[in-house]
């Protein structure tokens, strides 16, 4: 059986072109992945979505998941192994079977990069974040500390600062790698203090965050309290699988032509795998929405 659509991501991007098209009667089959959801299961409450006055990340994937399969999207939760885009029809491999496609929308996100500290993922939602536009405002009147030291941890800081008392931007090097006029902003902030050439060692706290440990190139090791971490250090595309298939740019996001095709005809993206610039659920699932518009006249030309 060729399928009209294949979408590859589970997450607001993938889930809400699976609506679109469902209600075209397309029957998008959707490989959600495993363990599927992506990035916004690992937020705890999401208060920026429309429609939604607070709602759990999980919950709001659940609800976007019933609400496909409601109008007829077939969701496996299985990961793709392989994909060829080379000829008509695609086909989309999985460990034990195979999938052929009219068309494709790739949603498969993106992945923040964390420190690899294993109280940094257990803190994760509870005080731990890599999105300061979804998660700052939760931390009015508090202290917080922001790690890296490029452009996104600047602009991070300063948006922080719109909330918080008090934020630290602690870096490893002895200097930070942001464009000048982002330093020149960062420094004349006064509610932002610099920490650099140190390394943050361990997110302190059981349930919650109260502090971090860091140590600075002398090996000199210090407590800060602190209420907030956010780890601002670089995301990368979930874009692996289709490195010799479309075109990527040089960070591994998917290249966009016009109107969220890329350079496969036929083969579409939305979501963070091609958006390195916003990366939020709303914006994710209005380019899902985008895709599943084109992929539906992209179609009816076929025909």
């Amino acid at each position: 059986m060729i399928e009209n659509v294949i979408i590859i991501g589970g997450g607001p991007a993938g889930l809400s072109a699976a609506i679109y098209l469902a209600r075209a009667g397309l029957k998008p089959l959707l490989f959600a992945g495993s363990p599927p959801g992506g990035q916004l299961t690992l937020t705890s409450d999401v208060e920026n979505f429309p429609g939604f006055e607070a709602i759990n990340g999980a919950e709001l994937i659940t609800r976007m998941r019933k609400q496909a399969e409601k109008f007829g999207t077939k969701i496996v939760d299985e990961n793709i192994i392989k994909v060829d885009f080379s000829k008509k029809p695609f086909q989309i491999f999985l460990d034990s079977t195979s999938n052929q496609s009219k068309s494709v929308i790739l949603a498969t996100g993106a992945k923040a990069l964390w420190l690899g500290l294993e109280s940094e993922k257990r803190l994760r939602g509870k005080g731990v974040s890599a999105c300061a536009t979804c998660d700052g405002f939760f931390f009015k009147d508090k202290t917080v500390a922001v790690v890296g030291g490029g452009d996104t941890a600047c602009e991070d800081a300063l948006t922080i600062t719109k909330f918080a008392s008090k934020v630290y931007l602690i870096h490893r090097k002895n200097e930070l790698r942001a464009s000048k006029i982002m330093q020149k902003r960062v420094k004349e902030n006064p509610k932002i203090e610099l920490i650099l050439s140190t390394t943050v060692e361990e997110v302190l706290g059981e349930n919650r965050v109260v502090g971090i440990k860091i140590r600075n190139t002398k090996s000199e090791i210090r407590n800060l309290d602190v209420n907030g971490v956010f780890v601002a250090i670089g995301h990368k595309p979930d874009t692996e699988l289709f490195k010799d298939q479309i075109e990527l740019d040089e960070r591994g996001y998917v290249k966009l032509k016009i109107r969220r095709s890329t350079s496969v005809e036929g083969v579409f993206a939305a979501g963070d795998c091609a958006d390195p610039y916003y990366r939020q659920a709303a914006t994710a699932a209005g380019t899902g929405i985008e895709a599943a518009l084109e992929v539906e006249r992209w179609l009816e030309n076929l025909q």
